[in-house]
């Protein structure tokens, strides 16, 4: 595929024009009459070698509108030299009249659509004369000394105005092209930098819902367990089991969240009895007396899509740790509503509650909340709260769920 096709059509104008150009001046040389082979010769020479030049100074083969054309110098000196010199060799060999056709070629690729019709049109009137004055007698017909030039000279017009329209509207098309790969870079640069900001949040939420939450069961059993020492009270033994496996638990989900896979909880069983292991660990990772927790299930119990599974499970591993670390109550219940098209997960508890209105000005706490508000609305879901101070506290996890056999 040519990237450039404008350049392929003007460097074959110009290459034709050498082609054209060479072939009329061995044609003009040979046809020239007896005797004027000694001036018809030098001329041609001297033609051929000042278009050489011209060809590379002025870089004929180039596209146009690459540089400013049409200046006095040296486009203009340059092609007034060609000519002056064909009309020399005119003058010696009338095959030479058929030089004109790549001379006007030349002169609009040259100077450009304003002086180059000029230079054409005396270029045409030069020939018309020429052919004119070379009539072998009055009753020879004039019409194709005529005709020839001025046909010449439109075809030359014609044929160098199409190629530099061709140039101009391909170069419009690699512009456009050129600006919907840059945009299209761009995008794709923010699209990378917004999943690199998703992932970043994703594996955020899944810390804090997974091994933040275990290393906060942990340190507070071995609190517990520590002030359970030395005073002949067997519970520290228990209180630093239960840390023992809180430890286990949290580094299986470390290995879960470093491979990226679905948690372990959903690998081989289903969603209300991942919600029943997850409510028995957090019981067990209580530092004080447990909270009974319990999980029930309400409407057809389905399969339901493994991000909305996963979503619900972390949403509940989230609150229960809430309940436990933070609500000291002593019931929870989750409640799993499959309803047509959504599910609905509820934690409610009976605990000490909180002011929903300022639970992001405690210290180091509060990214619970907006974790699970996140993981609701990047599943099209919606999370509502319900909490005062000693009314404890009700969470609710609405997502739209299909099928979701299809999923797994």
């Amino acid at each position: 595929m040519i990237r450039h096709p404008e350049l392929s059509a003007a460097r074959g104008l110009a290459l034709g024009l050498d082609v054209l150009l060479t072939a009329l001046l061995v044609v003009a040389v040979v046809q020239a009459p007896a005797g004027a082979g000694a001036v018809a010769v030098p001329t041609a020479v001297a033609l051929a070698a000042l278009y050489g030049w011209g060809r590379v100074a002025l870089d004929v083969h180039g596209l146009p509108g690459e540089r400013r054309r049409g200046a006095w110098w040296p486009d203009v000196a340059w092609v007034a030299a060609l000519v002056a010199a064909w009309l020399v060799l005119l003058v010696v060999s009338p095959a030479a009249l058929w030089l004109a056709f790549p001379l006007m070629l030349l002169q609009m690729h040259v100077l450009g659509p304003h002086r180059g019709v000029v230079a054409v049109a005396v270029t045409t009137v030069l020939a018309v004369v020429d052919g004119l004055t070379a009539q072998a007698g009055p009753g020879d017909p004039w019409t194709g000394f005529v005709l020839g030039p001025v046909l010449g000279g439109a075809v030359a017009i014609g044929v160098v105005l199409g190629i530099e329209a061709f140039v101009r509207e391909s170069r419009s098309r690699q512009r456009t092209v050129d600006e919907l790969t840059r945009a299209r870079r761009h995008l794709a640069q923010a699209e990378r930098e917004r999943a690199v900001t998703d992932e970043r949040a994703r594996l955020a939420r899944d810390i804090h819902d997974t091994l933040a939450q275990s290393l906060s069961a942990i340190e507070l059993l071995l609190r517990a367990a520590d002030d359970a020492v030395g005073t002949g009270d067997d519970r520290a033994r228990t209180l630093v089991d239960q840390a023992r496996h809180a430890a286990r638990d949290g580094l299986a989900e470390a290995r879960r969240v470093v491979q990226d896979l679905t948690p372990g909880d959903l690998e081989r069983t289903t969603l209300p009895a991942a919600l029943r292991r997850a409510a028995e660990t957090a019981a067990r990772s209580a530092a004080g007396d447990p909270p009974d927790v319990s999980v029930v299930t309400s409407g057809p119990v389905r399969a339901l899509p493994v991000p909305v599974e996963t979503a619900l499970l972390r949403v509940a591993q989230s609150a229960l740790a809430n309940v436990v670390e933070h609500a000291a109550a002593s019931r929870a219940r989750v409640t799993v509503t499959y309803d047509p098209g959504t599910v609905t997960l509820d934690v409610v508890d009976d605990g000490v509650g909180f002011d929903p209105a300022h639970v992001e000005d405690r210290p180091g706490r509060g990214f619970g909340l907006p974790a699970i508000r996140a993981r609701a609305a990047e599943l099209g879901g919606t999370l509502a709260l319900e909490s005062r101070p000693g009314g404890g506290t009700a969470v609710a996890v609405t997502l739209p769920a299909g099928d979701g056999q299809e999923d797994r």
